[in-house]
């Protein structure tokens, strides 16, 4: 056998780097001939419905006191539009809706669309502060829809204003081949303590927001869930309200809610295009500011969408590769107030509708792609360089992120209402740990890359209100392991990844009694799996892809605890040409369970060729370990 001339040899290696680059986790559009969806659903011509599963809200079964919408708009081509806005305002008290402070509130959006089109980021702003973070699914010429509800009772300070403008955000485009329109719609769901309606006939958990749970009791009415209603009372002094329930698990709604977002026509939130950005606002907190949470919200596109697998430049470059989806497999948003590091996250690794095989996700979407995750920082023990009347710059970046990332925070503040200024000091408890490791071993396009980081601080701060004296200790901590490998000249891809974090908080008063203490626990293992075969006609390859991903959470509060996992696995795999599906196969399972000490609840649900062959959900008041 002759070996291959030069320009064979270089022909070879175009043909390898080009396989290898398709193996990297991709976005990717659903075309109307994809068999997974033409086989499943020409008889019937019905829209698909699409669902998340996730923890119900308490009050699903009961029919809320009022509703009030907020927005109706279909999004057609606003690529480069401002976002759509409009005044708000609350619902005019009635015999038929409460007056706040409500028990409760909740964000019900639904959203349908009919064509082709990829899957979009979409938020929601009220006054600049971020109320829900969702994105689409991707549409056929049969239509889908869906709904997604979020608790928003802890925005109720906003809720109840009418000097602010409710704004959402969709680009999407529409053209000769992308048809599809978003029709969305927006109401807020009010609840009182004194309802008519009767109690559910069974107990329906909490959905906690991000870090924020709440505590919940089984078959008790709304009044009773937590233990407190609504908005901490604003006349006098409640040693409750200030004391320890202010930091517990489930505190009263803020007091104010400022948004660390943009003011610019492309929504409120900033966009991170290099690790060198940071996006960053004033902001004077109130001299009797007693507790400060800052609520992150953060999602990843472009060429971060799947940072987790990304390899380091290196690899990219000595392969000749054409993709720019590097800056190896590590990432970590940061908070900082004046220049000094609060606090950071490493986010949840949310795939949206479109991503690395889009045919696993109709009709059930990946774990937090219609409500994603936020994340709590507590920020209490800084108030002692905060509460003198100055303002402060509260800035967000991304560490070693690429274009781009869209970023903003909500701060929120409880504040002492029997005084116009407290007395605060902050102080370091603990030497912060910081460390990554990385590693890279590869030789043309097969090769290893390994990254390991960790992050553990402690800060203590004290406040001294009109209820007393009360010191915050606060201990953060996580650990993330990263590896990826290529083989097969770069056509076979494995990416796992894991991420342990833990957060706990401990309250104390003036003679160092212990108050309050509680923890949460996150657990994120993430695997993806792909395969580069040749396709049956020419322009096209085949992606053999398996996608398991869990997101686990424990949660501790004195003699209340809680464990929620979420755990989904999908295999399968899809012909393509440049971007679009042309067929395939596809099946994924769910299994969603939450238990505390009071009853659980579970639900397993399975998609197969976009149809959903199955969804279970039970209720039991007996929890097993």
């Amino acid at each position: 056998m002759q070996p291959p001339t030069a320009a064979a040899a270089a022909l070879l290696l175009l043909l390898l780097a080009a396989a290898a680059a398709a193996s990297f986790p991709d976005r990717f559009h659903k075309g109307p001939s994809s068999s997974a969806r033409s086989r499943s659903r020409s008889a019937s011509h019905s829209p698909q419905q699409y669902i998340e599963l996730t923890r119900p809200l308490p009050y699903t079964l009961l029919p809320p006191t009022c509703s009030h919408r907020i927005v109706t708009h279909s999004f057609a081509n606003t690529i480069g539009s401002p976002p759509f806005s409009a005044p708000y305002t609350p619902p005019p008290p009635s015999s038929f809706c409460p007056s706040p402070p409500w028990s409760a509130v909740a964000l019900e959006l639904s959203a349908s669309s009919r064509g082709d089109q990829y899957d979009r980021i979409a938020a929601l702003w009220l006054g600049g502060v971020e109320l829900l973070r969702t994105s689409t699914a991707e549409p056929d010429d049969d239509g889908v829809f869906w709904k997604v509800r979020k608790d928003v009772t802890r925005y109720s300070s906003l809720l109840s204003r009418s000097d602010i403008e409710i704004s959402m955000m969709l680009e999407n485009i529409i053209n000769d081949e992308f048809t599809g329109i978003y029709h969305v719609n927006v109401t807020l769901l009010f609840y009182s303590s004194e309802m008519g309606g009767g109690r559910p006939s069974v107990p329906i958990p909490m959905n906690r927001l991000s870090d924020q749970g709440l505590s919940m009791k089984l078959g008790l009415g709304l009044e009773e869930l937590g233990g407190k209603s609504g908005v901490a009372p604003r006349d006098g002094v409640n040693s409750a309200t200030l004391g320890a329930a202010t930091w517990d698990h489930n505190p009263p709604p803020a007091d104010l809610i400022y948004p660390v977002s943009d003011d610019g026509d492309r929504g409120s939130w900033y966009w991170i295009e290099r690790a060198s950005d940071l996006r960053s606002k004033k902001i004077t907190i109130p001299a009797n500011t007693v507790r400060a949470v800052l609520e992150l919200c953060v999602s990843f596109h472009g060429n971060d969408e799947f940072w987790y697998s990304n390899p380091p430049d290196s690899y990219i470059r000595e392969n000749n590769l054409t993709t720019r989806r590097g800056n190896g497999a590590y990432r970590e948003v940061l908070v900082m107030i004046d220049g000094n590091l609060v606090g950071s996250e490493v986010p949840f690794p949310v795939v949206f509708t479109g991503g690395i095989n889009p045919l696993f996700w109709e009709p059930i979407v990946a774990i937090g792609a219609f409500i994603l995750p936020s994340y709590d920082i507590e920020l209490t023990p800084f108030l002692g360089n905060l509460l003198d009347c100055e303002p402060h710059e509260f800035a967000i970046g991304v560490a070693n992120g690429i274009s781009y990332w869209l970023v903003n925070a909500n701060l929120h503040l409880w504040l002492d209402h029997g005084s116009k200024r407290v007395q605060a000091k902050s102080a370091s408890y603990g030497p912060p740990v910081h460390n990554v490791e990385r590693d890279s071993q590869f030789r043309e396009l097969d090769g290893s890359f390994k990254v390991k980081a960790k992050r553990k601080e402690r800060l203590v701060g004290w406040v001294k209100s009109s209820a007393g004296n009360f010191t915050t200790m606060v201990s953060t901590g996580y650990k993330v392991k990263n590896w990826i490998t290529f083989a097969g000249n770069g056509t076979y891809k494995f990416v796992k990844q894991k991420m342990k974090a833990k957060r706990e908080i401990r309250i104390m008063n003036e003679a160092r009694v212990p108050l309050a203490r509680s923890f949460i626990k996150r657990n994120y293992p993430l695997r993806v799996i792909t395969s580069t075969l040749p396709g049956s006609k020419k322009g096209t390859y085949v992606l053999v892809t398996n996608v398991s991903h869990a997101l686990t959470e424990r949660w501790s509060d004195g003699d209340k605890s809680s464990l929620e996992r979420n755990v989904q696995d999908s295999t399968g795999w899809m012909e393509v040409k440049d971007h679009n599906v042309l067929s395939g196969k596809a099946d994924t399972k769910q299994s969603y369970s939450y238990r505390d000490e009071f009853f659980c609840y579970n639900r397993k649900a399975e998609a197969a060729d976009g149809k959903l062959v199955g969804d279970n959900s039970w209720f039991s008041r007996a929890c097993l370990s």
